[in-house]
């Protein structure tokens, strides 16, 4: 069977141009906002993103994010946590950056693979196209053929999601080498679909050394002067910063970006980061956005009443109860490794309006001393083990396990918690001495956890787990089915290893509950029906919890803590 060819046409047919675009694409039909980002990496790109289609969401705009990654990975599958954070992934398997989490969350909605595109994936692309000959014989470069891929994809989405505003995220800063094809692709998007059809947003930094106790916007100058002289003007400028910005350097930056002072705003830090919706709705961003493009006509500025309802909803008040909750995982030092896990908690703090104190454990200093855990979770009211992979710190995460179910302290064990909870029940109470993990001990005398039968053949590392959003088929009468109140439900996985379905009968007649799987043979939940609260699932209900909508496991957690 014939593949089938992807329908484009060319918006010019001279040989040195190359801007294909799909059929039936309308120029200046959707809007764009860029997001760019200068003087340091970090710099809350994502979270200004997210926070800007929120508020043109609230206006009743479809808005459908994207985030350009310059890296050559053709996702995020195989990046170290300790350099990029989270590995994020989508309901359709997709593994991206942790940026895709944030704008999920903010937008309660489900993006897919069109809205994460990587250098890798655009190169990979082309040279499937080039082997084929899609591109007719002319040599292929990097300007036109590069931008002119990113541009379809971008334009793609467009055309996908019948969005109003497709509001894209470049990863890195202006000025590093591999985002600037990236960036000279959004500049050729603004000739070609008008100036009125495209928004450019620089998220600079103001810098404020303790030396000198005042704000420096230097750095802040010269990175915009680097965008400029890459042909875009900046629309809009937004100061990051330790303090709230100072209005002489809002008329320095005004001054140098060439922009209006009204577009020039300050966001300092602050430490709920589902307070800045109102926050840039009562500096007037969205509408400036909206003024620049000429929606504020066709999309009013609403009532601030839901916003300042939801701000509300997300504030905890001062003197509410405080609890502590450990988290035992691989990555400690880099909370980006488990953002998800840390909104998730936020998320269930605020519709139960307890304070949470975050007490990371490095379970590698465990040692085998049962006072040694005594001294780490004594004071705790609750332990998570995240996902993670590898032999780094299992034993003493086993040990953790162990204090928890004896003790009867709150427990949720996430993918490989869950597989480590499970070896901790075989060993000390199923009596199965050394039972353990095949993917730590290839010899281990009971493999308690296996890889699963699909992965034994495949040796690449990228996107061959088991990813994505799967059915969850809960049984009836379990704590399980109380917390989500269904016999079904959905959630995202990524893992190769499961429980040995050989071992389920015996773990059942020792006293755990496997009270989810996918309908056969591989467990997804496992909980312990004397115990105040020990569950522990093989997919990432983290990935899914959303500010109004906290997962109903971890809000369960959060309330036996």
């Amino acid at each position: 069977m014939a593949e089938e060819k992807e329908e484009t046409k060319e918006i010019n047919n001279s040989s040195e141009f190359y801007s294909p675009i799909p059929q039936g694409y309308e120029i200046g039909k959707t809007k764009y906002v860029i997001i760019t980002g200068s003087v340091i990496s970090g710099i809350g790109k994502g979270t200004v993103s997210s926070t800007l289609s929120k508020n043109l969401q609230d206006r009743g705009l479809n808005v459908e994010p994207m985030k350009l990654e310059a890296y050559l990975n053709v996702d995020s599958g195989t990046l170290n946590p300790f350099r990029h954070g989270e590995v994020f992934v989508l309901d359709d398997g997709t593994e991206t950056d942790l940026d895709l989490g944030t704008y999920e969350r903010m937008l309660d909605k489900n993006l897919g693979k069109d809205n994460f595109i990587t250098s890798g994936r655009i190169y990979k692309q082309i040279i499937e196209k080039e082997r084929k000959g899609d591109y007719l014989g002319k040599d292929v470069q990097f300007i036109p053929h590069v931008t002119g891929e990113i541009k379809l994809e971008v334009r793609k989405l467009a055309q996908k999601t019948n969005a109003d505003i497709i509001l894209i995220e470049i990863g890195g800063t202006v000025g590093d080498y591999e985002n600037q094809f990236a960036i000279e692709a959004l500049r050729e998007l603004q000739y070609e679909e008008g100036k009125e059809s495209v928004c450019f947003i620089n998220v600079t930094y103001i810098l404020e050394p303790s030396s000198l106790g005042e704000q420096k916007s230097k750095a802040a100058q010269f990175g915009i002067k680097s965008l400029m002289q890459m042909g875009i003007q900046p629309d809009i400028i937004i100061c990051r910063s330790k303090s709230p910005l100072k209005q002489s350097i809002k008329d320095k930056i005004s001054l140098f970006a060439n922009i209006p002072l009204k577009r020039v705003f300050g966001a300092h830090n602050v430490k709920n980061i589902y307070s800045l919706p109102i926050y840039f709705r009562n500096m007037g961003v969205d509408d400036e956005i909206c003024r620049i493009l000429k929606l504020e006509e066709k999309f009013p500025k609403n009532t601030n009443e839901k916003l300042e309802k939801y701000a509300d909803y997300v504030t905890i008040p001062e003197n509410s109860e405080n609890i502590t909750i450990g988290i035992a995982g691989k990555y400690i030092g880099a909370s980006d490794t488990y953002i998800s896990i840390l909104n998730a908690l936020e998320h269930a703090s605020f519709a139960t309006k307890k304070k949470i104190s975050i007490k990371w454990i490095d379970t590698r200093e465990i040692n085998s001393l049962d006072s040694s855990v005594e001294e780490t979770l004594g004071n705790l009211n609750g332990l998570i083990v995240p996902g993670g992979f590898g032999d780094k710190g299992i034993e003493g995460k086993i040990k953790c396990i162990k204090y928890c179910r004896e003790n009867n302290i709150p427990f949720l064990g996430l993918c490989y918690g869950f597989q480590l909870a499970l070896i901790e029940f075989a060993r000390n109470v199923c009596q199965l001495k050394n039972a353990n993990t095949t993917e730590v001990d290839k010899n281990t005398p009971f493999p308690v956890i296996d890889i699963l039968p699909e992965q034994k053949s495949i040796l690449n590392l990228g996107a061959s787990m088991r990813l994505g959003g799967k059915e969850v088929f809960i049984e009836a009468n379990t704590k399980a089915e109380r917390v989500h109140n269904s016999n079904l439900i959905r959630r995202r996985f990524r893992h190769r290893y499961e429980c040995n379905p050989d071992y389920i009968e015996k773990l059942e007649r020792s006293g755990m509950l496997f009270s989810g799987s996918d309908g056969g043979n591989i467990m997804q939940i496992l909980e312990l029906p004397q115990h105040k609260f020990f569950m522990a699932t093989q997919f990432h209900p983290e990935f899914t919890s959303r500010p109004l909508n906290p997962d109903p496991l971890f809000l369960e957690f959060v309330k036996s803590c």
